[in-house]
């Protein structure tokens, strides 16, 4: 048979863990919250990160800087008007696609209608619409001379 010591012991214990667990269960929830909260920070901080690579890299390339979303939703596209466009800045379809930041082929699709541009790309074209000759010419220097660095010339 148990002493009463004991089972009084045991009881004390069994109540203090309990009223332990009562205390702290709200700590634990607001934890676990916590936790989300921080992973939820730390998604939006990548997708941030993301954005500011992008960003980056369309500075580095030299993108001619974008329209904001409402005039790109009223631009109109023709294969027509993007050759006659490139001919007016008077540069070739390599030049025009670094001043709009795709391929040469990509121009080449747009101007023989295989192809249409996405609305990001629309509004890179509307922009240079905007630019002259000179202007073109002035921001495909810089990256003509970084190009033929690293390149050599046949004889």
């Amino acid at each position: 048979m148990p002493n009463i010591a004991v089972v009084f012991k045991q009881e004390i214990s069994r109540l203090a863990r309990r009223e332990v667990r009562s205390q702290t269960r709200t700590l634990h929830k607001s934890a676990a919250q916590y936790r989300r909260d921080i992973a939820e920070l730390k998604r939006h901080a990548a997708k941030l990160q993301t954005v500011v690579a992008r960003l980056e890299r369309e500075v580095r390339k030299g993108a001619s800087p974008p329209v904001t979303e409402p005039d790109a939703q009223g631009i109109r596209f023709t294969a027509k008007g993007v050759r006659s466009q490139r001919k007016r800045l008077g540069i070739s379809a390599a030049g025009y696609a670094m001043l709009v930041g795709v391929t040469a082929h990509t121009i080449y699709k747009w101007e023989h209608g295989a192809a249409r541009p996405r609305e990001r790309q629309l509004a890179a074209l509307a922009s240079l619409r905007r630019i002259g000759k000179t202007e073109a010419l002035d921001r495909l220097r810089p990256r003509r001379g970084k190009l033929s660095k690293g390149t050599k010339r046949r004889k």
